[in-house]
């Protein structure tokens, strides 16, 4: 039957991309002449190489700041002073970290990052409009210097509604490292035409036709192709290999588990980080609470009120209760009846919750690199690995890791006095590990602190 259900999705893909009208981009180089003399968007964006060999992206912040980002996952936000030198903080805190920078004619003649100084990248750049699955969206192909083929790799997005064009700072991270990257900004979002949506099967379809355009703006430069998908872009990427077979994929804090799966085990993961992931009631009580929130979303916020009224009332008092966020109950939870009713459709439209990966992934013959955080408070990975472990016993081309520290996103952090997590960093080796998987080179026992699983038993 599983395998049925997955011929009749790929049936439906395939039909959706062959009725969708295909026309060619309109191509044009990114233009930035049009900056200030204070340094406004775009001037400064762009990698740097430094006096070490070393690379520095800067790219938007909040307004009126920048960001920087370093490989080995240090970043920090930008805010210029009277002076012309840009001072930072550490990761998203406020917390000043002592580095600074100064640009030269706004970027264009170069910077300096504390005492190292830094050329821009002759990065081609390429923004094109394309159809996707009936809509038309905006994308960017970024290209490193040269004329030489490379490996094309296409940035698939999460859940979140920003413009990837805007904020995907691995579309200059991976040029500057040699890798050919397509970004384009998700249907709903930033340039791009039609309605917001989380329906896989859709946003998979129009990461295929991003797949076709970047290998027509990048012709002869075209290496081994693929896409990286990060959180909601787990479940969209390894669908879109499957639909149009590519050489690898990246998934990175992504699940094999459904929507649903994945709340029930977040919620478990906040019990036991609160310390009552040993007491049975809790456990029991709070799945009672994901078993009604999940009833909720199946049926599209139109059964299940009463039922979870009943819970909130009869277990608001216990000690626990505070804990349970999950990745979507704690909206559930937080808003009565008409909030919800109103807003929730709009929050998570066309989401497949019940949607399983595995069938898809027990067929997938693609190489896959899957990446995790240990402290993944959203997509808790305790499960997926368990199933992906069984791939890769089974013989699927799977390569697992593990960053113990990491959240969602993979973001290390430190945890305010309220509870709430500030992000500081990227681990390292995170953003080495996945170019090295795009490049196709063999992967090396060591990235950072990760515990990486290339091949079974590990």
């Amino acid at each position: 039957m599983a395998m049925m259900i997955e011929t009749d999705y790929l049936a439906a893909a395939r039909k959706i991309l062959l009725a969708a009208s295909m026309f060619a981009g309109t191509a044009y180089a990114a233009d930035t002449s049009t900056a200030g003399a204070r340094c406004a968007e775009p001037a400064p964006i762009g990698a740097y190489r430094l006096d070490d060999g070393s690379t520095l992206d800067i790219g938007p912040a909040a307004a009126g700041q920048l960001r920087w980002r370093r490989d080995d996952g240090r970043s920090g936000a930008l805010t210029a002073g009277a002076d012309g030198v840009w001072t930072s903080t550490l990761g998203w805190t406020t917390r000043p970290d002592g580095h600074r920078v100064r640009f030269a004619d706004c970027g264009r003649g170069g910077l300096r990052f504390d005492r190292l100084h830094g050329q821009r990248i002759a990065l081609v750049q390429t923004d094109t409009r394309f159809q996707g699955s009936g809509v038309e969206l905006a994308g960017r192909l970024t290209l490193p210097p040269g004329d030489g083929p490379v490996p094309l790799v296409i940035l698939v997005h999460g859940a979140e509604r920003e413009s990837a064009l805007r904020s995907y700072s691995l579309q200059r991270q991976f040029a500057a490292a040699g890798i050919g990257v397509f970004a384009y900004d998700k249907r709903g979002t930033g340039a791009s035409g039609g309605r917001y949506t989380q329906d896989y099967l859709t946003l998979a379809t129009d990461a295929v036709h991003a797949l076709r355009e970047a290998k027509r703006l990048a012709g002869a430069r075209v290496g081994r192709v693929g896409y990286q998908g990060g959180s909601q872009g787990g479940w969209v990427a390894p669908l879109a290999a499957r639909i149009a077979p590519v050489d690898f994929v990246v998934v990175s804090f992504g699940l094999a588990v459904s929507p649903l799966e994945e709340d029930r085990e977040a919620i478990a993961f906040d019990l036991e980080r609160a310390g009552f992931g040993g007491q049975s009631e809790a456990m029991r009580g709070a799945m009672q609470i994901a078993d009604a929130t999940a009833r909720l979303i199946d049926s599209g916020f139109s059964e299940g009120y009463e039922r979870l009224a009943l819970l909130k009332a009869q277990y608001a008092k216990e000690a626990w209760y505070p804990s349970v966020r999950g990745n979507f109950s704690w909206y559930l939870l937080g808003n009565d009846e008409a909030i919800i009713r109103r807003d929730a459709p709009q929050l998570v439209p066309g989401i497949p919750a019940n949607y399983d990966p595995m069938p898809l992934l027990r067929n997938l013959d693609t190489p896959q690199l899957w990446l995790f955080g240990g402290q993944d408070r959203d997509a808790p990975p305790r499960e997926t690995l368990r199933r992906l472990g069984e791939l890769q016993r089974a013989g699927r081309p799977i390569a697992t890791a593990l960053f113990a520290d990491a959240d969602h996103g993979m973001y290390e952090f430190e945890t305010a006095a309220d509870g709430e997590r500030l992000s500081t960093r990227q681990p390292d080796g995170y953003f080495r590990l996945m170019a090295d998987f795009i490049r196709g080179e063999r992967l090396q026992p060591r990235y950072g602190q990760a515990a990486l699983c290339a091949r079974s038993p590990c």
